[in-house]
């Protein structure tokens, strides 16, 4: 699938939940800051997530803090990107892909995964900043 295509069919909804996965996720959030723009792609990206689980009745699984701050790797990762594409700029850092958690620890010195505030609402990294 194109990113176009995927891009439309998860804006729409229509991706099967069993294909957003967390690469799928990195993806979308790669193609928004790629077309879009840092800012522009925090707002969709969370938007677009918060709309998918709630058409998927998956509301419970939307976490804002995770959203945000891989939206926000994946834009630190693009600034020093020479890939023209996602699955080469996911060959060039594959830390994203298998490592999230890891680098996610970099930030966080508190689990964000299980978090209920981070869940709701976006919290500063306490160790490292994403800017």
């Amino acid at each position: 699938m194109t990113d176009l295509e995927f891009e439309q069919q998860f804006a729409l909804g229509e991706l099967p939940p069993e294909l957003f996965t967390h690469e799928a996720h990195l993806r979308l959030a790669w193609i928004h800051v790629t077309q879009y723009g840092i800012e522009a792609a925090l707002a969709n990206v969370t938007q677009q997530i918060k709309r998918y689980t709630q058409k998927h009745n998956a509301t419970d699984k939307y976490n804002h803090t995770l959203t945000m701050a891989a939206v926000k790797a994946v834009y630190h990762f693009v600034l020093k990107s020479k890939s023209d594409g996602f699955q080469d700029f996911l060959k060039e850092f594959p830390r994203l892909k298998y490592n999230f958690k890891e680098l996610m620890a970099c930030h966080y010195g508190f689990n964000i995964y299980t978090s209920l505030e981070a869940k709701k609402s976006f919290l500063e990294p306490d160790l490292l900043p994403f800017d």
